[in-house]
């Protein structure tokens, strides 16, 4: 099998970016591996021991930040660290993911977002800005859906209301991921700090055939995305693994792009669309463009959204 559809399946589903893949790389092999923050911890939810940790101080709105398939918090850089002033932002480690160990269910993106309405109610909160990339935003997505009490701000990035949204190709990609793509793996970032630290490493031929059976699946959300009350912003890259049509769509039935304005902007919807020039759906999460927009949309205060 070609080794650059394997390099296109990890980046894809990771979002891993030339700079993250040599970032991780050295931590591979020069060592130590990404270590845990001062507060981490397992919360006992939905049957899962869900690993979640804390960066930051302050009292203003937590929020939620939610990885690609195949990473985990610990794989997620600076971004935290930056996005992290004046508030906490707790990264979370999905389903299978790094050191939350599988279950026996289906990966599925509404279990997933049961479980972040849950972790919130554990931590203690009323309320959370939540923050997906890719796998993680259509789980952020969800969680505004199926809990709109728990989500006050949504930011979602490179990730799709129905599975249509993705290009054909994309599709076949997600169609052809199983176990058999373990050896072609075993070099990558994502199975290496997977090894290092997920509590039962032998499960990631399980993970694989997981993800591909969950982004195989058909889904449409378009009749329930217009009920979601929560500012939202989507963000995407210009190349995106999306279809641009279905970007500008996912805004249309977020109410955006509906009609003009009007000269004091009081005619705007609460969301907000981002499309970055330059940007691919391998690269664009580790921008300084994506943490720049989301922390602006989240600290704008509410009456002025």
């Amino acid at each position: 099998m070609p080794f650059l559809f394997i390099a296109t399946i990890a980046l894809l589903l990771s979002g891993c970016s030339a700079q993250t893949i040599k970032r991780a790389d050295t931590l591979m092999k020069e060592g130590p591996l990404p270590q845990q923050p001062p507060k981490s911890g397992h919360a006992p939810v939905n049957g899962l021991n869900l690993y979640y940790e804390v960066h930051g101080t302050g009292g203003g709105t937590p929020l939620i930040i939610l990885h690609g398939g195949f990473r985990m918090a610990a794989l997620l850089g600076e971004v935290p660290k930056q996005l992290a002033e004046g508030r906490q932002v707790i990264a979370v480690d999905l389903q299978g993911h790094g050191r939350t160990a599988d279950v026996d269910r289906p990966l599925r993106y509404e279990s997933m977002a049961d479980d972040i309405a849950a972790l919130i109610t554990h931590l203690g909160f009323q309320q959370a800005d939540v923050m997906g990339y890719s796998l993680g935003g259509g789980v952020a997505l969800r969680t505004a859906i199926q809990h709109p009490q728990r989500v006050r701000k949504l930011v979602i990035v490179s990730a799709a209301y129905s599975h249509d949204s993705w290009y054909p190709e994309v599709r076949d990609t997600f169609a052809q991921l199983n176990h058999s793509l373990l050896e072609f793996m075993r070099e990558s970032p994502e199975y290496q700090t997977y090894a290092a630290l997920a509590p039962r490493p032998d499960d990631f031929p399980k993970l694989l055939d997981k993800m591909g059976e969950l982004l195989s699946r058909s889904y449409d959300w378009s009749d329930e995305v217009p009920r979601i009350s929560a500012p939202t912003l989507l963000i995407y890259g210009d190349h995106d693994g999306i279809s641009t049509a279905k970007m500008v769509r996912f805004f249309e039935l977020l109410g955006g792009g509906q009609k003009d304005p009007g000269w004091d902007g009081k005619g705007m919807s609460n969301a907000r669309l981002a499309i970055l020039p330059g940007r691919t759906h391998y690269n664009i999460f580790d921008s300084p463009e994506v943490v720049a927009k989301a922390s602006a949309f989240l600290a704008t205060p509410m009456a002025e959204q």
